[in-house]
């Protein structure tokens, strides 16, 4: 596995207030030095935050309400500054952030070839995506040490799971096995 600069993107997946839990506060840090070292060796990042709306398939068929405005929308404050720096940061209607037609635009746009995807939660938004980019021939590398569930260790476990049958348990990583990613001091960290 080669982080090649210009065709790799490290997408951060909806860490957002309402997703943010004790049971998945532990990644936030982890996300924190990986942003950091990840954009000082170069690279590109995107954040994708979900936002739900009336009549949504999620309101319609799971009666879920939840995430349509600040402050549950928001990018937790940890991450905030990450955010304003990163190359883009989509709000996503659905999973997968290939469904809506400005993710799939960046990426193809930007000519990014290996997606690796962190964040919450796994066994939902991180796997879809991981399955949209796989299903439109990009290399997703899911970091699993920089991702979990809001519903706890069982749904991340069940997550990563499920993605090594999609995508391949090869590209099932975590942070330790990326490569040439220089380390930050902590106080260059936004």
């Amino acid at each position: 596995m080669t982080v090649r600069s210009g065709e790799s993107v490290l997408v951060v997946i909806d860490m957002q207030n309402y997703f943010v839990r004790d049971v998945s506060a532990h990644i936030v840090p982890v996300i924190a030095d990986l942003v950091a070292r990840w954009r000082s060796a170069g690279n590109d990042v995107v954040f994708t935050r979900y936002v739900n709306h009336p009549g949504s398939p999620y309101e319609r068929l799971l009666g879920w309400t939840e995430c349509m405005e600040p402050p549950q929308i928001e990018i937790v404050d940890e991450l905030r500054a990450h955010a304003r720096q990163a190359t883009a940061v989509i709000d996503k209607k659905g999973y997968n952030l290939f469904a809506d037609a400005g993710g799939a635009a960046l990426i193809a746009g930007r000519g990014w070839r290996d997606i690796y995807l962190c964040g919450i939660a796994t066994e939902n938004c991180v796997l879809a995506t991981a399955l949209g980019a796989f299903e439109l021939d990009l290399t997703p590398w899911l970091i699993e040490d920089a991702s979990a569930s809001h519903r706890g260790r069982h749904a991340h476990d069940a997550g990563v799971f499920v993605a090594g049958s999609f995508i391949g348990g090869r590209q099932i990583i975590s942070v330790a096995d990326i490569p040439a990613l220089p380390t930050v001091p902590e106080d260059r960290n936004p």
